[in-house]
């Protein structure tokens, strides 16, 4: 019998911020075949930065096993954050050398841990423009705002 699982799990992530800083919240959509995973929560107090971050690593929290995964993110800080300047931050002992501090360089070690567990293509993709993955991750997010305002309950894995 042919194993009929699919190949790569797919992950869309985005995070919102009213204000930068301000109220933040971040959301992250898994498909799997035809299994679907909604995730979302946020923060009284953060940065967009730090909730397109904490979507990816909220998401790879919740992958129980290594696998091949393709995540798509409108951050561009995410993406050339993970697939290019932390390659110079780890060969510096996480530093940035003469320009300063890695900011949220604890969410980066984090996500840089969990990614390490995986075979991960990192797409950049436009947000606000139609992509339906990226359009639910967009609405997550907002949900992820209304968590941290206590509107609704968060939903994590």
């Amino acid at each position: 019998m042919a194993d009929s699982s699919p190949k790569v799990l797919e992950i869309w992530t985005d995070g919102a911020c009213k204000g930068n800083p301000g109220v933040g919240g971040w959301g992250a959509f898994l498909v799997w075949g035809e299994h679907r995973l909604e995730l979302y929560d946020g923060a009284k107090i953060t940065t967009n930065n730090q909730m397109e971050l904490t979507a990816v690593i909220s998401a790879l929290s919740a992958v129980k096993r290594p696998c091949p995964i393709i995540i798509h993110t409108d951050s561009s800080y995410v993406k050339d954050g993970i697939t290019t300047w932390i390659h110079n931050w780890k060969r510096r002992g996480w530093k940035k050398g003469s320009k300063g501090e890695i900011k949220n360089i604890e969410l980066w070690q984090e996500l840089d841990r969990l990614a390490s567990q995986h075979q991960i293509e990192w797409r950049w993709v436009k947000g606000h423009a139609g992509n339906p993955g990226n359009e639910k991750a967009d609405q997550l997010a907002n949900l992820g705002v209304e968590a941290a305002l206590g509107r609704r309950p968060a939903k994590r894995s």
